[in-house]
């Protein structure tokens, strides 16, 4: 009678040979470090980083290339990697406005946003609204109306009611206090930034 635990060819690998195979292939292994293999197994399944990658940004009609990781903020790669300050980091959790710019011509908060998202889009910042020398309605209306105290949440206000004015011209205060509620001010400065924004709404500032 066989020997139960005898397995005749069933593996023709011995224990010393499957040890010296599996010692070679741990070596193979070994030359990848853990982040190349993720970032090989990231670019098989076309995603990219974690290290910093080429990401193109058009902000204020210009183009320009920075290298950033994927996990970073279009409000941080504005103001770290670009030097563009107008966008305020406040909460930095998307609640109070003050990092508001245009992309596509539409509100959004910077700090909430990728800067790899933002790829092949028009970001405009409040410095691409107007000059000081050639402002834009909000912007005049603003000053007219003295709608500031401290500044933080300023150009994100002027930034979201550019917008608010250009889709709703000739809006009511409730109109626009709803418009704008994605925006706080710490100082309280709403009744002179209510009285701004329709005075821009209605023409009175000149065009948006």
């Amino acid at each position: 009678m066989q020997d139960e635990h005898e397995h005749p060819d069933v593996l023709s690998v011995s224990r010393r040979g499957f040890l010296k195979g599996f010692g070679a292939g741990t070596a193979a292994t070994s030359l990848l470090s853990p982040l190349s293999v993720r970032e090989a197994e990231a670019a098989e399944r076309g995603f990219v980083g974690p290290g910093a990658v080429p990401v193109v940004l058009t902000v204020n009609g210009r183009k320009q290339t920075i290298q950033a990781e994927p996990c970073v903020t279009l409000l941080d790669a504005l103001r770290n990697r670009l030097d563009i300050t107008g966008p305020k980091k406040v909460c930095d959790r998307g609640t109070c406005g003050a990092c508001t710019v245009l992309v596509d011509d539409k509100p959004v908060y910077a700090c909430s946003m990728l800067a790899i998202e933002a790829e092949g889009k028009h970001i405009t910042t409040v410095e691409g609204l107007g000059t000081p020398e050639k402002l834009n309605s909000v912007q005049k209306a603003f000053v007219e109306h003295d709608a500031q105290q401290c500044g933080f949440c300023t150009s994100g206000f002027v930034t979201a009611a550019t917008a608010f004015v250009r889709k709703h011209p000739n809006a009511t205060i409730e109109q626009i206090r709803s418009g704008l509620g994605g925006n706080l001010c710490r100082c309280g400065t709403y009744a002179g930034m209510l009285l701004a924004v329709a005075d821009a709404a209605s023409g009175k500032g000149g065009r948006a």
